[in-house]
């Protein structure tokens, strides 16, 4: 937690509480449904909670901002950031359905009225929403063409309204196959773990 605070230092002390609450609720919830990965789940700080606090590095979400976050999981990125951002407005979205109650036990215990867990395929939400955030769900051609008619134009936050993924790896065949330009922000220049040497956030404006 401390490496947070260091990170994020204008925390005030309801986001400080709602974070170190979340070690205890994923591990209660964690042994019910898995969700999180028991090797790394000492780990959660870094490998869930900064990781998906990497997005409010690049972009800071307007109050009234929309967004969608897909194939959320246990709620990564979504939770983390609608803690950070409370005046923003999340859905979180997964088709599999242990994953989102579990999501929903989170949130409500944290008391999170800016999220909205929903348990759906993303191709057939009729919602449009202003970013769209995820966590390596699969290919970002197939991504892409998912989210894209989804997302509004215009600015709602610190960048133009767009897609903002974490992802790891070599991407440049995977986002150029997508026919949009992408920005690409090296996480280990904001978080000195080594767990972020080789992840980053891609960024493609709604133009």
């Amino acid at each position: 937690m401390e490496k947070i605070y260091g990170y994020f230092p204008e925390l005030d002390a309801v986001q400080r509480e709602r974070l170190a609450a979340l070690y205890d609720l994923y591990a209660d919830w964690n042994a019910k449904i898995n969700v999180v990965s028991r090797k790394d789940f000492d780990q959660l700080y870094v490998r869930h909670v900064l990781h998906s606090l990497a997005i409010a590095k690049v972009c800071r979400f307007d109050d009234g901002a929309r967004i969608l976050d897909v194939g959320c999981g246990g709620g990564f990125p979504s939770i983390p950031l609608a803690i950070l951002f409370p005046g923003a407005h999340f859905m979180a979205a997964d088709s599999i359905r242990k994953k989102i109650t579990v999501v929903e036990g989170v949130s409500r215990s944290l008391g999170l009225e800016n999220l909205t867990p929903r348990c759906v395929r993303v191709e057939t939400l009729t919602e449009r929403f202003d970013y769209v955030v995820s966590r390596a769900v699969t290919a970002m051609p197939e991504f892409v063409k998912w989210v894209w008619p989804k997302l509004e134009r215009g600015r709602h936050g610190t960048l133009p309204n767009g897609i903002l993924c974490l992802k790891g790896g070599d991407l440049a065949e995977e986002l150029a196959r997508t026919g949009k330009h992408w920005d690409l922000y090296d996480i280990h220049t904001f978080f000195d773990e080594e767990f972020f040497e080789t992840k980053k956030v891609v960024y493609t404006p709604k133009k």
